[in-house]
């Protein structure tokens, strides 16, 4: 089975996007997504065009597709000025030339049905602009498969799906679930991917370690994805090391650590 596989710029956010983007074109992928650099997101709900411009050139200077942006809905706002903003948030995706908006739906309860009610007001705009919007595992409302689950039949909407980040099912109920036993329930759910790992030592999880050294059955997993009908891109967001030729050469390995999963499928 052949699918996209990008990488998110989580690995060097200690580095500029543009030059997060070299390397991992370098690595040999060719889509990015685009999360925080120096601390920053680089296009926002309230980025400038000329902002937008630089980033989407930054990552075609590097020969890569920004096609993923993270970024979550700032539901303090109450629902109708969170509405216009995440619309605001859609339309600057798309400038960017991004198809999937990441989020990963939020850990306070008091916001739990604004959530899903902003979702289901800008899904069919979204879908407009050639956008559509991913939630990923991040506690909270996220926190379990069946969370997922129910958030993708709450908001119901072919622009909104389920991304399947297997190694925060771990990491946030520290190694109480696992991403493997409930994947073919899952799987007609999701649209996108994450390739991330998880060990818990003690107590303690811990994601920033290369793919394939933590607990994550990768082969199950993306076997599981695919049966289950998964076509979307997958992004690398999480690799061991803390020097850069190290991050460089886990970045690399990653990507065929998952072609050749990919492959026997």
């Amino acid at each position: 089975m052949k699918l996209t596989i990008g990488c998110t710029t989580r690995p060097y956010s200690a580095v500029s996007f543009a030059e997060a983007c070299d390397h991992i074109a370098a690595a040999g992928y060719t889509d990015v997504a685009v999360y925080a650099n120096l601390g920053k997101i680089p296009v926002q709900s309230d980025s400038t065009a000329e902002e937008i411009a630089a980033a989407r050139k930054a990552a075609a200077d590097a020969g890569l597709i920004p096609s993923m942006l993270i970024s979550g809905p700032k539901l303090e706002l109450g629902l109708d000025a969170a509405v216009d903003d995440y619309k605001k948030l859609i339309d600057n995706a798309a400038k960017l030339g991004a198809k999937w908006l990441l989020n990963g739906g939020t850990g306070n309860k008091e916001h739990y049905s604004i959530y899903f009610e902003l979702m289901r007001q800008t899904a069919p705009y979204a879908e407009q602009a050639g956008v559509n919007i991913t939630l990923k595992p991040h506690g909270g409302i996220t926190l379990t498969i069946d969370d997922l689950i129910n958030a993708y039949h709450k908001v119901n909407h072919p622009a909104f799906g389920i991304c399947y980040d297997p190694g925060n099912i771990i990491y946030y109920t520290k190694g109480e679930l696992r991403p493997e036993p409930d994947i073919a329930r899952v799987a007609p759910t999701v649209n996108t991917g994450i390739i991330k790992d998880c060990v818990v030592v003690d107590g303690n999880p811990d994601v920033m370690i290369t793919p394939g050294e933590g607990f994550v059955d990768f082969e199950k997993v993306l076997g599981g994805l695919v049966k289950g009908g998964f076509r979307g891109p997958l992004y690398v967001e999480c690799v061991g090391g803390k020097e850069l030729n190290e991050i460089n050469k886990n970045v690399k390995s990653t990507l065929k650590f998952v072609s050749d999963i990919l492959a026997k499928i």
